[in-house]
């Protein structure tokens, strides 16, 4: 495990899991310009690994974060004079990691780190999860974010968090399909344990490439021409590697090679 004073985490076990920690609990792990540096250095890495199978995004202390570190840094939100990244840059690096990627996500998760976290394959919040886009309450709108909340939470309901500025729990977000799993926190490992081993039976190769078509053919209406052209992509994955030990693993009842081994 790497730590950096500045307030990230970096880890990965043998499985293959990859850990970043936001660490700043004594901010509520409000995000500033060296935090966002140390994220998108570390998505990247990451995401380049081909030992790294799944990626998990978590906090430390009370909360997983508060947003942005509005008064102790401004430069993490105002612009890009200094040439560092920005949140919504970082979420988009996140959104497009070829890793299945995991929140966990307890406490508040506002403004910024409500939108990384969306940015995540899955969410899997404690029971004592709160979620809120408050930006409106203190002076300015939110528009790099908006298409990425919209994905999110849909229209209607992004509508209403952002004009209301109010908190969510954690059965609410779950209800508006921010949330996959709701947990006891006291359960949360247990339940990421479970999550992960999950996320580990799909193929890695297939996956990255299921990731891009998420990204690349979303909106996009499931007409007969645009299903011709996406039938080689699936011939070309069928008659791969990992097509051929897939069903290997199949027809032997046996778990595929890149599957951990049980127990």
């Amino acid at each position: 495990m790497t730590r950096d004073p500045a307030g990230i985490l970096a880890a990965c076990d043998a499985r293959g899991v990859a850990t970043l920690t936001l660490d700043r609990p004594d901010k509520g792990n409000a995000y500033d310009r060296r935090m966002l540096d140390l994220l998108a250095t570390g998505i990247a890495r990451f995401s380049a690994d081909p030992a790294v199978r799944v990626l998990v995004l978590r906090g430390n202390g009370r909360h997983f974060g508060v947003g942005g570190d509005i008064l102790g840094d401004p430069r993490a939100h105002a612009g890009r004079d200094d040439g560092g990244p920005l949140m919504p840059d970082v979420c988009l690096a996140l959104d497009a990691c070829p890793k299945p990627t995991v929140a966990l996500v307890h406490g508040a998760c506002m403004g910024g780190a409500f939108a990384l976290a969306a940015c995540c394959d899955v969410l899997l919040a404690a029971d004592d999860a709160m979620f809120a886009v408050p930006e409106l309450r203190l002076g300015f709108p939110v528009a790099p974010y908006v298409p990425l909340f919209e994905r999110a939470l849909g229209a209607r309901a992004l509508r209403r968090l952002l004009i209301t500025g109010e908190r969510i729990g954690a059965a609410e977000a779950f209800r508006l399909g921010v949330a996959h799993r709701v947990c006891a926190i006291a359960e949360m490992e247990a339940a990421l344990a479970a999550l992960v081993d999950e996320v580990m039976l799909s193929a890695p190769q297939a996956t990255a490439v299921a990731k891009a078509d998420l990204r690349r053919l979303a909106g996009l209406a499931p007409t007969a021409a645009l299903i011709d052209t996406l039938q080689p992509e699936f011939r070309r994955g069928f008659e791969a590697a990992e097509g051929v030990e897939g069903r290997a693993a199949f027809r032997d009842k046996r778990r595929p090679a890149w599957a951990p081994k049980e127990g």
